[in-house]
């Protein structure tokens, strides 16, 4: 069955760095696109970032461009989110997806908490 196991959340301070990581498992990983989401306290669950199947494009939401990258090494099955210049409206549960087979799939999340 489908994995995607998040990890690399914690505690860092305002400007601080974090790279986040996604394991997946249960499928063709480098056919599909690899997204990254986040859910803050009281808020929606937003797309941050997005990678095609061989990491040639890329997409972000305006409120992380230039401060964050995504990308994947299909031979470890992995989705990575590089997190730079970190702000306190950084602070989610991040969330590794990808739609297989027409069905989105989600990871449990990490924390990431961003402190002044």
């Amino acid at each position: 069955q489908v994995q995607l196991v998040e990890s690399g959340g914690g505690l860092v301070q305002l400007g601080g760095s974090l790279r986040l990581s996604c394991a997946a498992s249960g499928f063709t990983f480098g056919n599909y696109a690899m997204n990254w989401y986040r859910q803050a306290p009281g808020k929606e669950r937003e797309l941050v970032a997005g990678i095609s199947t061989v990491g040639r494009t890329t997409n972000y939401a305006d409120s992380v461009k230039d401060r964050f990258t995504i990308s994947r090494d299909n031979a470890k099955n992995t989705v990575y989110l590089q997190m730079n210049s970190l702000k306190s409206e950084d602070t989610a549960v991040y969330y590794c997806n990808t739609a297989y087979r027409r069905r989105n799939y989600w990871g449990q999340g990490t924390q990431v908490t961003v402190s002044s």
